[in-house]
């Protein structure tokens, strides 16, 4: 019998504390849990949980900390700067509240920043960057400035943006905060779509209950720990917890993508 296949996002026993002494201030109190590829995850609690130390950590924004932390087999510490870095642009995409495009640059510009940093020729990087803009229902506005645009699609450029070196993981990071609720719910079913459709793992920081509840789980925090969370997720993903893994297992279903 083929045993069940290693974690995509793997955390065992993760402590972090800022300042020292008398003036130290502990975020993350011994985490440990898992995610599978393809799973969608969300992170809740009150803030000055530890919800964005977390996320940073696992992006490899934050090396200083102790435990162990693998992402697709690969132990963050034991990468060297560059190794680090190269790995986290091929890897990891992040989105954040406010969507920190570049003003002076064309939708399809920013979209191919991450292409500045390699090799890609030029003509290869824009094709790329146009057919992302297609995915995420903008491509209309490839030749507008950031301030042409709604919060909305904005926050689409940005997503295209962390999609462009094909990442696997996508880190959110209250997402739909600086949105008005109807785009942020556009924002969520196109989520929703890539991780579908295209496999993206989600990792989604949220306030937000009817954000939360999309994931196939929510991890719940709580002074720097995880504790049970007290709503259910969607019925039946079918993701069975790992032995002795401290995050709250919460059932989910595939919802079609509208």
């Amino acid at each position: 019998m083929p045993g069940k296949p290693s974690p995509l996002i793997e955390v065992i026993d993760l402590h972090k504390v800022y300042g020292r002494a008398a003036n130290a201030c502990v975020a993350l109190r011994g985490i440990s849990t898992s995610i599978q590829a393809g799973e969608w995850v969300s992170i809740v609690g009150p803030s000055g949980s530890g919800k964005t130390t977390l996320l940073n950590i696992l992006g490899a924004l934050d090396a200083r900390y102790q435990g162990t932390v693998r992402i697709d087999g690969h132990e963050l510490k034991s990468l060297r700067d560059r190794a680090l870095s190269t790995f986290r642009g091929q890897t990891i995409g992040f989105i954040f509240q406010h969507f920190n495009l570049l003003p002076h640059l064309s939708v399809v510009d920013n979209v191919m920043v991450p292409a500045f940093f390699s090799t890609q020729p030029h003509q290869e990087a824009k094709q790329r960057a146009w057919e992302l803009l297609k995915r995420v229902g903008i491509k209309d506005k490839g030749t507008a400035q950031p301030n042409q645009l709604s919060g909305g699609q904005q926050q689409r450029v940005s997503i295209a943006r962390a999609l462009f070196n094909r990442t696997r993981i996508l880190l959110c990071d209250e997402p739909t905060g600086a949105l008005d609720q109807e785009s942020g719910r556009q924002i969520m079913e196109l989520f929703r779509s890539l991780n579908q459709a295209d496999g993206i793992t989600l990792v989604v920081v949220t306030h937000e209950p009817y954000i939360a509840q999309m994931a196939h789980r929510i991890i719940r925090l709580e002074d720097g720990r995880i504790v049970p969370a007290d709503q259910p997720a969607h019925p039946a993903s079918g993701y069975q917890k790992a032995a002795g893994e401290q995050d709250a297992e919460l059932p989910s279903a595939q919802v079609p993508v509208p």
